[in-house]
């Protein structure tokens, strides 16, 4: 598929520069694919569309203040956005206000006794070593910086704004923005009614927010980005899976996390219907890195409705919702969202697509 199949006009007005408040305020668009249906609602009706026996599945990642603001040597700003610690000192990086040939070399002065010099590049990305390491230098990132918002949020948010209600296990320079409609009000009324909640990790890297620049989508190539399923998260998905309750996943990285560690075992298909064997389909216990490429042909395994935002033209996020979707019907969908003035990106509406 083209590149420009996934690219879309956009009023600038209708980006989200703060989340709804509460948070749960939030427009809801249910995208039911099966009846070609559309409807309206809040997200704190979410529990209307559910029901007793769902398995939700979240991203439990919690956001690294990633973004640091330092100075060169001639007192010129340099802005940096962590991606990934590949060592006790080091880590790779995004470099904002200096050119990629003076980058090589550079010293940063972060304040507070923090400092860098550039290493090296590796294609989009540098690498940076500190003068601090492990636990001293971590303490320093949590002390000095900035929640990583994107370059379309023109405020400095605050740093509970850009973090889920639920977040656990930090490693994120970027928020798993589904999961931040969800109050901790709404996360109980929905376990009220025997909605089973359940929890993976995928740190939101470079790998998610990098755009797409191959015009033939299938040769983009995504950075990996590190992940988690334990083997007691897989055992209740597993169970819940065979006992035929869906598998509703919040956001795109915990889409990815359960299609990368689910495999089918048609060599233990015994059961059979109008004549064919089924498949069995589940999931194990994994972590490591994972680079999954989800784009419209893509079959899913596991996973059986998706809440999501609205995206960013061009993204692999908009690609992996028009694979779960269908492609004509999430057009649709997005330019109904343009005309009723649904609110986009990393702090706009939601979409239950089920």
């Amino acid at each position: 598929m083209k590149l420009s199949e996934f690219d879309f006009n956009l009023p600038k007005n209708l980006i989200a520069q703060k989340p709804a408040s509460p948070r749960d305020a939030c427009r809801l668009m249910i995208l039911n694919c099966e009846k070609k249906i559309i409807r309206h609602d809040r997200f704190y009706n979410l529990e209307k569309y559910l029901r007793p026996g769902d398995v939700l599945v979240l991203n439990n990642s919690k956001v690294l203040p990633a973004r640091l603001m330092g100075k060169k040597e001639t007192g010129g700003k340099v802005e940096i956005l962590l991606l990934k610690q590949i060592s006790s000192a080091s880590w790779q990086c995004l470099i904002g206000f200096v050119p990629v040939v003076k980058q090589v070399g550079l010293k940063i002065n972060f304040g507070y006794g923090l400092g860098g010099v550039i290493v090296k590049r590796m294609g989009d990305i540098a690498v940076i070593k500190f003068n601090l390491g492990g636990a001293k230098l971590m303490e320093q990132i949590l002390k000095i910086g900035h929640p990583p918002t994107p370059p379309y949020i023109k405020r400095l948010a605050k740093s509970a704004e850009y973090q889920t209600v639920f977040a656990g296990k930090l490693g994120s320079v970027a928020a798993p923005t589904a999961g931040m409609h969800f109050t901790k009000k709404l996360l109980a009324k929905l376990k009220k009614i025997g909605v089973q909640s359940e929890y993976v990790t995928l740190h939101v890297g470079l790998g998610t927010f990098q755009s797409v620049k191959e015009n033939d989508i299938t040769k983009h190539k995504i950075h990996s980005e590190y992940f988690e399923l334990d083997k007691k998260t897989a055992a209740r998905l597993n169970i819940a899976k065979r006992a035929g309750c869906r598998v509703i996943a919040c956001g795109t990285t915990t889409v990815r996390v359960l299609e990368h560690c689910s495999e089918l075992f048609p060599e233990r298909s015994v059961a059979k219907s109008k004549g064919f064997r089924q498949v069995e389909i589940i999931i194990k216990a994994r972590s490591g890195e994972t680079n999954i490429f989800i784009y419209p042909s893509y079959k899913f395994k596991f996973v059986d409705a998706l809440i999501t935002n609205f995206h960013v033209p061009k993204s692999t996020l908009i690609m992996l919702v028009a694979a779960f979707a269908g492609k004509k019907i999430m057009d649709e969908a997005y330019q109904i969202a343009i005309e009723k003035r649904y609110r986009f990106y990393s702090f706009g509406d939601a979409m239950l697509i089920l």
